[in-house]
């Protein structure tokens, strides 16, 4: 079976650069890191008659830790603390936070209620104390909540049977999630209340002191899947105007509401058919390679899809949601694509799958270079919109010199980290500041932050982060991954 090279490998970024050249990606990468006052990385944006102070993001991190109740534990208290102390001054929607039980992705989702609103205000507080401890200053630190349902992916009460509410029928998705008959469908009077929960639950963000809310829009999830709705009939499905009514009535509601609270979107971009492993090359010990499922005829169910290709993607539409955005006057703008539950390698790219997906189809950094070239594209047409990039964590000793040349250039305003921030925290602080990093606490994209959640356990860096490596869920989650395996 093809192995790709570990990033670890190249030692230049002369190097570096040479691979990148040779699987065709055009990805800018600086030779040395600038820290101080040089660092295009360090610079702050003007916004809202303030500024945010550096072009570093931390996107939502959701840990299914909290309670059944939907309150933080100790677990979500210190990932939030470490948000804080990464020193950047974007923080984007700390984690998906569900607006209603019914919506949860998981039985130990956060839920954003009267009951839970306090907790967040509390998390939120203990953020801003500990990056005022590493940086002296908050004033500048721009912080938002992220607002979703999970829709086709709930699992509100149990973590070993979906729970799904879903846009339309899908004839490759239905059966992953055990819907068999049209129950399931969210009706357009469901959706409508839907939107009072996220009224609601924007009210309660505001109160709690967050700055921001971000509509989801990515990932499967069902501001999503809404978009792909070309089949479904009435309001909310078919033409595209139909498709985008639910984030255009989200953003009347809110307003009407609370017009002083800003809305950003984290929009999946681009999207592809479902993946799945390849029977032919999957062994006892190894996954197959992800191959696209099979599907006669034109693909009706994507968004960012090319219809009669959809093992390609296709920025069309997504480059007119977000001119739609910027018509109702958003400008936080957080690129990323696909979903993890069907087309984990596009919307994470990684050289070491999570347990339930499969072996990447091609070089990882090919991905990266995807998700960047897209975040790139929207800045080229809404040069205006404030735009975040996905996808740095697999570049991993190159991520600061990859982010420092996309931003510098123009490609995007903020460069944004997920999963490095779990075994390294601290990362964008050391760039700004030293132009260096530790080597020993690079996420080196293992995925086992992933496989965990899909196992019933907490998400956290398992072979990095001391807490995680040595608390007894390893050792399950060790048994596990061996049990899948067989």
């Amino acid at each position: 079976m093809e192995s790709y090279p570990r990033v670890s490998t190249f030692k230049t970024a002369e190097r570096f650069r040479e691979h990148l050249a040779r699987l065709g990606c055009d990805l800018p990468c600086d030779d040395e890191i600038l820290a101080g006052q040089e660092s295009p990385l360090g610079q702050p944006v003007e916004y809202r008659g303030g500024i945010i102070g550096n072009r570093w993001a931390i996107h939502p991190m959701e840990g299914w830790d909290g309670t059944e109740e939907g309150f933080p534990s100790d677990f979500t208290r210190r990932r939030w603390l470490h948000f804080g102390i990464s020193g950047a001054k974007l923080i984007w929607g700390c984690e998906a936070v569900a607006v209603c039980h019914e919506g949860r992705a998981n039985p130990n989702q956060l839920v954003i209620s009267d009951r839970t609103a306090g907790s967040l205000a509390s998390l939120l507080k203990d953020l801003r104390k500990a990056h005022r401890d590493l940086t002296g200053d908050d004033s500048d630190l721009y912080v938002g909540l992220q607002l979703t349902h999970s829709g086709r992916f709930c699992r509100p009460n149990r973590k070993d049977g979906p729970e799904p509410w879903i846009a339309y029928r899908h004839p490759l998705l239905d059966s992953k999630v055990g819907v068999t008959d049209d129950s399931r469908i969210l009706t357009d009077a469901g959706i409508d209340k839907l939107i009072d929960y996220f009224a609601d639950a924007a009210r309660l963000a505001l109160q709690a002191g967050f700055q921001f809310v971000d509509l989801k829009h990515c990932h499967g999830y069902l501001g999503h899947e809404l978009l792909s709705a070309h089949a479904r009939p009435g309001r909310y499905g078919g033409s595209f105007e139909n498709r985008t009514r639910f984030l255009v009535n989200l953003v009347e509601a809110i307003r009407s509401q609370v017009p002083e609270l800003d809305i950003g979107v984290r929009l999946s971009l681009f999207d592809l058919i479902p993946h799945r492993p390849d029977p032919d090359k999957t062994t006892r010990t190894h996954m197959g390679r992800g191959i696209p499922e099979e599907y006669p005829g034109e693909y009706p169910f994507g968004f960012g899809t090319d219809r009669r290709q959809p093992a390609q993607i296709d920025l069309a539409e997504g480059l007119a949601f977000v001119r739609l955005l910027r018509k109702l006057g958003i400008r936080l703008v957080n690129i990323t694509a696909g979903s993890p539950y069907y087309v984990p390698h596009i919307q994470r790219p990684a050289l070491f799958p999570p347990s339930d997906g499969y072996a990447p189809p091609e070089d990882p950094l090919v991905g990266v270079n995807r998700l960047l070239k897209g975040a790139a594209e929207v800045k080229r047409h809404y040069p205006d919109a404030l735009v975040v990039g996905t996808g740095f964590t697999y570049l991993q000793e190159f991520l600061p010199h990859v982010a420092q040349a996309v931003v510098r250039q123009g490609w995007m305003d903020f460069a944004g980290i997920g999963r490095m921030v779990l075994s390294y925290p601290e990362m964008p602080w050391d760039v700004m500041t030293t132009g260096k990093l530790d080597r020993k606490k690079i996420c080196r994209t293992f995925s086992d932050c992933t496989t965990g959640p899909r196992k019933g356990l907490i998400s956290g860096c398992y072979p990095l982060d001391p807490l995680y490596r040595d608390h007894e869920l390893a050792a399950q989650l060790k048994e596990l991954k061996k049990a899948a395996r067989k």
